[in-house]
């Protein structure tokens, strides 16, 4: 009974501290990092990460935290298309099944192991370099600040690295990491914009000062604009941090 108080306490103390990071990024500069020729979301990383380690439920209250948290930002920092995220289909049903799809996707694909997926993360971490130089050609030419350029090579550097030790070192931590992570960033992005095209597809791409004519084809973009980089940083993040603990645990 004790023993399962520990891991009931221990589960609890890690949801706080990472739901405490999530939000914790979503009021700093931390929460919206440039990469590429976009910003990514970082919000939602804390919850693929308690998802892998910790299993679905962890995972699921972690990204209701996070969803709290975007209702909380909605209503404190409002902006003109804050109005979306004030409802719960919206900004916290998305986030929790961040959690339980991730655990779901990263326990069968460590069930099934790595057999003949080399091309594939050849191919993924391929596609990351090229939009991260493709990132710092954009910035090169519509120069605003030298920093992001900087950041991006930054990101090329842990690319590069991250590429070589899932494909050659620790195979048994690249695609069952990678392919999770991915899963996690495209059922954020994928559900809320998805409920946002459902319940207020138009009056969102107004409140936007787009044509509503053309409400789907905006929140598609919208969808690739922010999805690509998010998963970018997500599947940089989560292998570094979620490899380094797995190992010391």
């Amino acid at each position: 009974m004790n023993k399962k108080m520990s891991i009931n306490v221990r589960k609890m103390a890690i949801i706080g501290m990472l739901g405490a990071v999530s939000a914790v990024l979503g009021m700093t500069p931390l929460g919206f990092i440039p990469i590429g020729p976009t910003r990514a979301t970082t919000m939602h990383i804390p919850v693929i990460i308690a998802a892998i380690m910790e299993g679905p439920m962890v995972g699921a209250l972690v990204g209701l935290i996070f969803g709290i948290f975007s209702i909380y930002q909605a209503v404190a920092n409002p902006t003109p298309v804050s109005f979306v995220f004030l409802n719960p289909i919206v900004s916290i049903i998305p986030r929790i099944l961040i959690g339980v799809f991730t655990y779901y996707v990263f326990s069968f694909l460590s069930n099934i192991g790595n057999k003949k997926t080399k091309w594939l993360l050849y191919l993924i971490w391929f596609g990351i370099i090229g939009y991260l130089f493709y990132g710092i050609y954009k910035e090169l030419i519509d120069f605003k600040s030298v920093w992001t350029i900087v950041f991006n090579m930054v990101l090329i550097f842990l690319s590069v690295t991250l590429a070589y030790f899932t494909i050659y070192k620790h195979k048994n931590m690249s695609y069952n990491l990678i392919i999770p992570a991915m899963v996690g960033t495209l059922t954020n992005t994928f559900g809320v914009l998805s409920s946002i095209y459902i319940f207020y597809g138009e009056r969102f791409v107004e409140a936007m000062g787009g044509n509503i004519a053309t409400t789907g084809k905006i929140i598609l973009g919208i969808g690739l604009t922010n999805g690509i980089p998010e998963t970018i940083i997500a599947i940089i993040v989560v292998t570094s941090v979620v490899g380094a603990l797995k190992r010391n645990k």
